[in-house]
């Protein structure tokens, strides 16, 4: 039985961990070529050998915050794989200098957007190109929870970059719908990760007042997003385009939750 993506080739951004990495395997498991990009190149090289090798995974050692090598990237998955099906543009940062806006600097603040923000930008605009002239593709912009609503624990440049995530994929995906090419967002809850990890690592007060929105009463699992993910990439959300997809355990729906 082939598999849901069987034969398209996928770009994923910071491929080497947490939800990322678990879209890379997803989407192998569901017959895509992927192209790994990120700048762990012990991990994405060992990645690709673990999934195939080249006839499957091809990694690609990239800053997402520079428009020559997000060129680069994607013209090395149409030069290998003839083709650029599905672009999950998912590489962030969620680092702890980024606090509430009183404490935060110009410099962290800056660091973020260009991590969060403007590498999405850069990859959705390396691969319009290749989608449009296929008359198909299907663009998926990791932003957050918090781009719709507020969040328990500041982190104000964070949060500003992925409501500008969301934002771009709804004016994206309205302008190109009539051309073959969708583009959604999908919103993560928080999520069992290294980045979360490292977060609350020093500060469970921290991450039990994030815990406690939560009606699921647990954090999501990477595998959960790559699940929504391949959804989003398949012909299953055929009908979706420009669409928040929110997949964080009903804190996005909750007023208060039960202790």
């Amino acid at each position: 039985m082939a598999g849901r993506i069987e034969g398209r080739t996928a770009v994923v951004t910071g491929g080497c961990s947490g939800i990322g990495l678990a879209t890379v395997r997803r989407f192998v498991e569901e017959g895509a070529r992927v192209v790994v990009g990120d700048i762990d190149d012990a991990a994405g090289e060992a990645l690709a050998a673990e999934l195939g090798g080249p006839d499957a995974v091809t990694y690609v050692h990239v800053d997402v915050t520079s428009k020559e090598q997000v060129d680069a990237l994607f013209r090395t998955a149409k030069d290998t794989y003839g083709s650029v099906d599905i672009a999950f543009n998912n590489a962030g940062i969620s680092p702890p200098e980024d606090d509430s806006i009183l404490d935060t600097d110009l410099d962290a603040w800056r660091r973020v957007q260009e991590v969060n923000l403007t590498s999405v930008y850069l990859c959705c605009k390396a691969a319009l190109p290749y989608m449009l002239e296929q008359k198909r593709g299907s663009i998926i912009n990791t932003a957050s929870f918090v781009a719709v609503m507020g969040a328990a624990t500041s982190q104000i440049s964070y949060s500003a970059s992925k409501g500008g995530v969301l934002s771009m994929s709804r004016e994206l995906g309205v302008q190109f719908a009539r051309e073959g090419v969708r583009v959604n967002a999908l919103c993560p809850g928080p999520v069992n990760t290294p980045l979360l990890k490292e977060l609350f690592a020093s500060d469970a007060e921290r991450a039990a007042r994030r815990l406690v929105h939560v009606p699921m009463g647990r954090f999501g699992e990477p595998e959960e997003m790559a699940n929504a993910v391949l959804f989003l990439a398949s012909d299953e959300s055929s009908f979706m385009t420009a669409n928040t997809f929110l997949v964080d355990g009903g804190i996005s729906g909750a007023y208060v939750t039960p202790l």
